[in-house]
């Protein structure tokens, strides 16, 4: 999609945020590698092209460079942290590197305040060099509290040292709005309901032939069921072949559930069961990137065994799943195992009509096609299923216990009317065992650690805060009902620094 907001990607951890900034303002924006083609940007006609912060520093002659000058014929310019750096240094300010990092926050004084009553703000910094003297020509707009030169302006060009797009800074949607509307005039917002809802639609009409059957993979998740949904609805029910895979790494109940919620929505919907081939595949395995990439596989090796005449495969692909994945300095968070390339004998073409969403926009356009709330707020469940939370190699005896505690643990949820307040919640079966007392006898059993988080997209997430009466209650419903577990922990790690999931 065109004529949206560009995101010159310089390896920030925030990168992500930037885009979902200009999307909450309701235009479209995307992210691209810092050295994409200048004649794919044209190409892409941005309002605004954004670079953003990173792990480097311009003054060695190694850092990612860009020609800041022939960005600004294409469109305005916001750079942020390293992105601030670059245009400083391109336009000639003076840089120096510091023993002493500026990571967190703090505090910036507005000298020219872009947006009405602001003299001093809250920020998010993280940064090591730092801007000693303006370019020519640029204008100073405000220093920190160590009087360094946290943000200038020179026409068709807006640089920030903090980060707008963290929530810790304060008013920062506002300064995207400044950027938005005032220095690249944004015509009336684009980026809505209907609008995502149409170019969906779009996309699949571009990429599939309506005489032509798609095979699509369901996993019973919010993504693959808007997916099938929309092929069914724009094909017709007959062209979209839709499998639902029993790995035996599912939770207790689940496939008879979703199943039954597949033919509900009068799908063309296939059940396999194979959960001893996928136990099989696993066995003494015990590294997290070697499970994804063998249950991916026997996911392909069952495709292929089922998918009849069809030339083209649906699967339910994330924005943030590609993020997850990819990576330009081959740095990969996890591999997800519905990204990437198909192996050539498959003989495929992949599509991906949600791969440009968010999962909140995603669930919008669910609700506007009119799927019900019970299928669109199910929390988020791994394709690799219970097999990445069982730490070290997994077994059934394993997933059993696992199943009988998790199924403890969102009956709770649901009970207590917590279950729509958080994004994700689940547990982890620990590859240790501790001392108990249970029943006048010392036990050694195993431990079990809680996992819930709040978020918006999974890019970023929080540990949700329990109340003490609630984890007292599942801690004691477990250890007494789950008799191979006698510790209950909670994990309380935000994302970053850690993932979501534990492996």
């Amino acid at each position: 999609m065109n004529s949206g907001f560009l995101i010159l990607d310089f390896g920030s951890q925030y990168t992500w945020l930037i885009a979902r900034a200009f999307r909450e303002l309701s235009y479209y924006s995307e992210v691209l590698y810092y050295n994409e083609s200048l004649d794919v940007i044209k190409k892409k006609k941005p309002l605004g092209i954004v670079l953003s912060g990173g792990p480097s520093s311009v003054l060695t002659n190694s850092s990612p460079r860009r020609s800041v000058n022939e960005l600004l014929e294409i469109a305005p310019v916001l750079g942020i942290c390293y992105g601030m750096q670059l245009i400083a240094f391109q336009k000639g300010g003076t840089l120096s590197s510091s023993s002493q990092k500026n990571y967190g926050l703090n505090e910036v004084y507005w000298k020219k305040s872009l947006i009405p009553n602001l003299n001093k703000q809250k920020v998010w910094m993280s940064h090591g060099d730092s801007l000693q003297a303006l370019p020519p020509k640029a204008q100073l707009l405000c220093r920190d509290s160590n009087s360094l030169i946290t943000a200038f302006s020179m026409e068709r060009l807006l640089a920030f040292q903090f980060h707008p797009e963290v929530s810790h800074t304060e008013r920062g949607k506002e300064l995207f709005e400044y950027f938005a509307f005032k220095l690249c005039k944004a015509p009336p917002k684009s980026w809505t309901k209907q609008s995502r809802l149409d170019f969906v639609i779009s996309q699949i009409r571009k990429q599939v032939p309506k005489t032509k059957k798609v095979f699509c993979a369901l996993s019973g998740g919010v993504d693959s069921t808007v997916t099938a949904t929309l092929l069914s609805r724009v094909l017709g029910v007959p062209q979209v072949l839709c499998l639902f895979v029993d790995t035996g790494l599912l939770r207790k109940k689940e496939y008879e559930e979703v199943l039954n919620n597949y033919r509900s929505l009068n799908l063309n919907i296939k059940g396999v069961k194979a959960g001893d081939r996928f136990f099989k595949a696993l066995k003494g395995v015990l590294d997290p990137e070697e499970k994804r990439k063998i249950i991916g596989k026997l996911f392909i090796d069952i495709f292929k065994e089922e998918m009849e005449d069809s030339k083209y495969l649906a699967q339910g692909t994330l924005y943030p799943d590609v993020i997850e994945s990819l990576s330009e300095q081959g740095d990969v968070i996890k591999s997800h195992h519905n990204v990437g390339a198909l192996p050539k004998d498959l003989n495929l073409k992949l599509i991906e009509p949600l791969k440009q969403l968010f999962k909140d926009e995603v669930r919008d356009i669910g609700k506007s096609i009119g799927l019900s709330s019970n299928l669109l707020d199910r929390h988020p469940f791994p394709g690799p299923g219970l097999a990445i939370r069982c730490i070290g190699e997994v077994t059934p005896e394993k997933v059993k216990i696992l199943q009988k505690a998790d199924f403890i643990y969102i009956e709770e949820l649901k009970k207590q009317d917590l279950y729509d307040k958080i994004w994700q919640a689940f547990l982890i079966l620990l590859p240790i065992k501790t001392v108990g007392v249970q029943g006048d006898s010392r036990t050694y059993k195993k431990v079990i650690s809680i996992r819930a988080v709040t978020s918006t997209d999974g890019m970023t997430a929080d540990w949700f805060p329990f109340p003490p009466s609630f984890l007292q209650k599942l801690s004691c419903r477990i250890v007494n009902e789950v008799s191979e577990v006698n510790r209950v922990v909670y994990d309380i790690t935000s994302k970053p620094p850690g993932t979501i999931e534990w492996e």
